[in-house]
């Protein structure tokens, strides 16, 4: 099975992270996406986030009614903070069937010599990267281990929902109607 990883916080899921992981499945030869909810990314402060339980019960309400797409809680069960090459090795021992992907968009592409093991992230697994305004990825970066796409774009950040939620206003067609009850029924980033 091939299979792209959308890493994330999804500190909450919003329909930008939705259209992106609906748009790579149709355009693409994967058979799924995988969510994977990262329980801290080692390039971001943890302080702002939602349980990491909490962040993939969102996801799996947001996507449940996609069969191609799955939430994954893979690197809840790995050391942290997370490194996307050591999520890959623990995946491939588990699932030495499936070939796996990375999906990412063209801001994350442009920091990726940061990452742990950049190099051989990208000898060894396909990017798939999406296009980014203010992040486009010039033709000489390109390699054969790599599909560029023009996914549809929205302007939503995960923050200013959070923002929008601390300031009481609504987040309506932001998130799923599923998300948006169950932030509002526990009262998350407030």
């Amino acid at each position: 099975m091939k299979v792209g990883l959308y890493f994330g916080s999804f500190n909450p899921i919003h329909i930008g992270h939705l259209i992106i992981a609906n748009h790579v499945i149709e355009h693409t030869n994967l058979d799924q996406v995988w969510l994977v909810v990262s329980p801290q990314n080692p390039l971001k402060p943890a302080a702002s986030l939602l349980n990491e339980y909490q962040r993939l019960h969102l996801v799996q309400l947001a996507i449940a009614n996609n069969d191609k797409l799955k939430a994954s809680d893979v690197e809840f069960k790995l050391p942290k903070p997370s490194y996307t090459i050591d999520t890959l090795i623990y995946l491939a021992e588990k699932y030495p069937n499936h070939q796996f992907s990375i999906i990412l968009g063209g801001d994350s592409f442009i920091n990726i010599s940061k990452w742990k093991n950049a190099d051989v992230l990208q000898k060894n697994y396909p990017l798939i990267i999406y296009q980014r305004p203010k992040f486009l990825i010039s033709n000489n970066a390109i390699n054969k281990n790599m599909t560029i796409l023009n996914a549809p774009l929205l302007d939503i950040s995960a923050t200013a929902i959070r923002q929008l939620i601390k300031d009481k206003k609504s987040i309506q067609y932001l998130v799923t109607d599923s998300v948006r009850g169950e932030i509002e029924k526990y009262g998350y980033y407030r």
